[in-house]
């Protein structure tokens, strides 16, 4: 029994498995039958409804827009020339950097292409080798000369006869110069002479100071005062012309290449503390010239070996024939034109650079043997340094290789400079092309003239950053083509600028004003969702201002039509907001202020990189919370106390009094703070945090509205009392009067009725009908004058 008993529930347990298993077994092919039957419908990829834009680009190789096509994925090399670091940098290397810092930015920042920037730093050349060897020659000779004598006198009158006759008179003696400060003040005259020499104004000035500066000099030795100020003075005011003279005999002492890096150095670093005050970003690399000269040795032997370049006496030359002649090769691609153009050839060769030794005047310099007074490196032909335009293909070569997708810089480098960085490229390593995409910004102009130290209009990037702010220049350059010619001028600054900058700050002021007081408010329901057709609207007119702005930037950077589509949204918005009131949906306005924000700050116009609404900030870092909040928590007590004053008080004007210093508390108090308080439909300030010299400025501008208008009403209101005494003073003669002398001349009637009305004219005619009916109604309008009149002078 008890093996039963144990064994039976055993046997029990086993078929209730089977049966369960059986049951499962089931269900599962049901299952497995229907999911074979059942499936999911067919799916069919959308139709696209447009075809997203392309960017386009306008490329010097072919004047014309091309599609953009980087040779490996989304990397892009690009090469950007740089400074030639010998003084201090001006509008027109803002123009460039700035430009090409907006495009870069566009190409990395909007595109998301992955750029890798390189530029380089001339700091050997013709222009830095002249200016540092004659300030170090000009130094010393002012650390040497401590004294006033005849003969100082004498050396810099000599330097001054010299420089007028080589670059005022023309080979004429120094007499000429008398003729030239008459002949100057004609102005047909001195355009002639600029025509010949745009640097002639410069010369004249310098000629002009130096020759005051030795009647000076020679006054003060007639008086014996020939101390160390005097004698400095002198050579001060005679620099521009001592130091040409002095470098022209002592230049083959100056040995030291140290003396030229130096002087590259400090205008190197004020380049780039320039170039961030701009904004501009730092490359992510930079390369020197005098790192590269090993480098750029082996890279001239190579071109040689290849059979495009020739050594002349210590000197290396490009042979442009032989390349232009080989098949696959074409020199300058850029300007073919300008092949023949000896002005341009030799001005891209340097002021102190020998044309001696070429095969044709359009080779040029690899390599050049060093001169007495010129810095060195060894080389197979000898000492020399490298010519100008090997360093940018030697080192852009070096860090891209073979291949450059971009190529960028100033469009009056396009020849010869960059014409024969190709070349030299193209021969070395054999290829062709070496540069994809070539980008050329335009000039710059300054109100419509070229940008000259002898027409004045010279202006160094810290002069005009006392003038306007980094992103009020940028914003200059925005409104206009990168390629273009960009004339910069005092209205562009005043006008389109600054209205695109406070259009855009009001908008940010605003916006942020009503997200945080939609935030404050906690975004409660008021059981309206907010979102019709006025909302619809302004969504569907994001994302055709996106589209249209993608556009624009496609296009080949066209950021002026950029800017337009930008300040478009802005002004739809702010209809929007102004005609919506308690109906507003502000997270559809703070989506646009969100998106117009991201793609100035895109361009570089912001001041930071933290995601905002607005231009965006920089952090401000170890802020003291006492210090910022104190002057706020003053403010809100002073109010409190004046309203709980007046309060316990109890006048009848309390609450007037209260209302009064409420608006005193907006109008006066929070103003310096930074602080205005928009007063609204619903009763509830909107909150805004704007620049206290901004709001200053807003409530001064106020003022003096409010204090014209009501010097125009007073005016109004003092002519129309002039008026009305003249109309009163009109009366004063008593209509029996009027038509008799001395009130018409004597003789213009004859006889009068009772009331004074003439009958006839100083002929004793009767007067004419017409006559007649216009001394009644001249009569009757002074009869009611002269009631007036009297009635005035009653109540008086």
């Amino acid at each position: 029994m008890i093996l039963t008993r144990t064994w039976a529930p055993t046997r029990l347990k086993i078929l209730s498995s089977t049966v369960i298993l059986k049951r499962l077994n089931s269900t599962n092919c049901h299952k497995l039958a229907t999911s074979m039957s059942v499936q999911q419908p067919p799916w069919s990829p959308p139709k696209r409804q447009a075809e997203e834009q392309v960017l386009r680009v306008y490329n010097s190789l072919t004047k014309t827009k091309t599609e953009f096509v980087p040779t490996n994925g989304r990397h892009v090399k690009w090469y950007n020339c740089g400074p030639t670091v010998y003084d201090a940098s001006h509008m027109g290397h803002a123009r460039n950097y700035v430009t090409q810092d907006i495009l870069r930015r566009i190409m990395s920042d909007y595109f998301g292409y992955d750029v890798h920037f390189v530029m380089n730093v001339t700091d050997i050349d013709d222009k830095i080798i002249e200016r540092a060897r004659q300030n170090h020659l000009l130094d010393t000779f002012r650390i040497q000369t401590t004294t006033l004598s005849a003969a100082l006198i004498d050396q810099v009158r000599d330097a001054w006869r010299i420089y007028v006759r080589e670059r005022l008179s023309k080979g004429e003696e120094d007499a000429a110069f008398s003729r030239i400060c008459d002949s100057i003040t004609n102005p047909d005259w001195k355009q002639e002479c600029l025509k010949r020499d745009e640097k002639f104004d410069m010369h004249f000035s310098s000629a002009r100071r130096c020759l005051n500066a030795l009647q000076t000099a020679q006054t003060q030795l007639g008086t014996g005062n020939v101390g160390l100020d005097v004698t400095h003075q002198l050579i001060e005011d005679s620099r521009d012309i001592l130091a040409i003279s002095l470098d022209a005999q002592l230049k083959s002492t100056v040995t030291d290449p140290a003396i030229s890096r130096s002087l590259a150095a400090y205008w190197e670093g004020k380049f780039f503390d320039e170039m961030a005050r701009l904004k501009v970003r730092e490359p992510d690399i930079v390369t020197r010239v005098t790192e590269y000269v090993p480098e750029i040795v082996a890279y001239v032997e190579r071109i040689i070996q290849n059979g495009y370049a020739y050594e002349a006496e210590g000197s290396v030359y490009f042979d442009t024939l032989t390349f232009d002649g080989t098949d696959g090769h074409n020199y300058a691609k850029l300007e073919p034109w300008s092949k023949g153009n000896r002005e341009l050839l030799e001005g891209g060769e340097g002021a102190l650079s020998s044309r001696t030794g070429r095969r044709s005047p359009s080779d040029f310099a690899l390599w050049k043997a060093s001169k007495p007074g010129e810095p060195s490196w060894p080389s197979p032909w000898g000492p020399g340094r490298p010519g100008w335009h090997i360093e940018c293909s030697v080192m852009a070569s070096a860090i891209f290789g073979e291949n450059i997708d971009i190529h960028s810089g100033g469009s009056d480098l396009a020849f010869p400079h960059h014409d024969n960085e190709m070349a030299q490229a193209e021969a070395y390593h054999n290829c062709s092309p070496w540069v994809n995409y070539f980008l050329h910004t335009g000039h710059l102009h300054i109100e419509g003239l070229k940008m000259s130290k002898s027409l004045k209009n010279f202006i160094t990037i810290d002069e005009i950053l006392q003038k306007f702010t980094p992103r009020q220049l940028r914003l200059a350059f925005l409104t206009q083509l990168w390629n273009s010619k960009v004339d910069f001028s005092e209205s562009l600054m005043t006008g389109e600028v600054r209205n695109t900058e406070t259009t855009m700050n009001n908008f940010f002021t605003n916006v942020k004003a009503l997200v945080s007081q939609y935030r404050a408010e906690g975004m409660a329901s008021d059981g309206l969702h907010h979102y019709e057709s006025h909302e619809r609207e302004l969504i569907s007119s994001l994302h055709r201002s996106q589209s249209a702005f993608r556009a624009a930037l496609c296009d080949s950077f066209n950021t002026p039509v950029a800017l337009d589509t930008l300040r478009d949204i802005v002004s739809r918005t702010n209809v929007y907001i102004n005609s919506r009131g308690k109906a507003l949906n502000v997270p559809v306005v703070e989506n646009v202020a969100r998106w117009v924000g991201e793609m100035l700050r895109m361009f570089g116009l912001g001041e930071g990189e933290k995601s905002q609404i607005g231009w965006g900030q920089v952090e401000e870092a170890d802020t003291n919370r006492e210090e910022i909040l104190t002057p706020y928590i003053r403010t809100l007590s002073s109010f409190r106390d004046g309203v709980r004053a007046l309060a316990m008080a109890k006048n009848e004007t309390s609450l007037k009094d209260i209302l009064a210093l409420s608006d005193k508390l907006r109008d006066v108090d929070l103003v310096p703070l930074g602080v205005a308080l928009d007063d609204q439909e619903d009763g509830k300030a909107l909150v805004k945090l704007v620049s206290p010299a901004d709001l200053v400025k807003a409530r001064e501008e106020k003022r003096l509205q409010v204090e014209a208008k009501a010097a125009k009403k007073a005016a109004s209101v003092e002519a129309e009392r002039q008026k009305r005494l003249q109309k009163i003073e009109k009366g004063r003669v008593s209509p029996k009067d009027i038509f008799k002398p001395p009130n018409v001349p004597e003789g213009t009637y004859g006889s009068w009725n009772e009331d004074g009305i003439p009958l006839t004219d100083g002929e004793g005619k009767e007067l004419s009908k017409n006559q007649g009916k216009k001394v009644q109604k001249d009569w009757a309008t002074q009869v009611k004058l002269h009631e007036d009149f009297l009635a005035w002078h009653k109540d008086g």
